[in-house]
């Protein structure tokens, strides 16, 4: 893809995956769900994931599968609020891009 994804951009996409488990998911399942609209490596993610904890984005906790402890993410009403803004911000962003792409084409 020639566009770059910024930080904000990550941060919304992020929550947005989160946000549709209400009990909350793991870093692989979201960096599956990720790379299904954008090019995204576990290195990426991860950082992410820590800084969004560390904003009361996320609430983190592990719980046990095969054996092993697996660490769930899950939005607070923080991270619920800011994907709001995210989303709201992301509307009238993309509408003014694509009139400006859009209108800019004359035939």
């Amino acid at each position: 893809m020639v566009f770059s994804t910024n930080a904000a951009l990550l941060d919304a996409i992020v929550l947005a995956v989160v946000s549709k488990e209400e009990e909350g998911t793991y870093g692989y399942k979201i960096t599956q769900d990720v790379r299904q609209v954008i090019e995204l490596s576990e290195s990426t993610l991860y950082p992410v994931l820590r800084r969004l904890q560390k904003e009361e984005c996320l609430q983190v906790y592990d719980r046990e599968c095969a054996g092993r402890n697996r660490r769930y993410y899950k939005l607070t009403q923080k991270g619920m609020s800011q994907l709001w803004m995210y989303i709201n911000e992301w509307r009238m962003y993309s509408g003014n891009i694509t009139k400006i792409l859009e209108g800019g084409i004359r035939s």
